[in-house]
């Protein structure tokens, strides 16, 4: 087993480059989730709604 500083220091950099890859992946991961939330919204908001009638205007839930 090499102990020597230089192997732990390597360990070390490797380690706090694999961390900031990773939070740079949850970043474009959040960023991505939120363009899709807002593409989502868009889409509902442009739907009409059913105010009269029958047909899509009561839910029923049962359990």
């Amino acid at each position: 087993m090499d102990v020597s500083p230089a192997a732990l220091v390597n360990a070390s950099v490797q380690m706090q480059q694999s961390q900031v890859a990773q939070t740079a992946q949850i970043l474009v991961l959040k960023k991505a989730m939120d363009v899709q939330e807002a593409g989502a919204l868009a889409l509902l908001q442009a739907l009409p709604l059913a105010t009269s009638g029958h047909l899509g205007t009561q839910v029923n839930t049962l359990a």
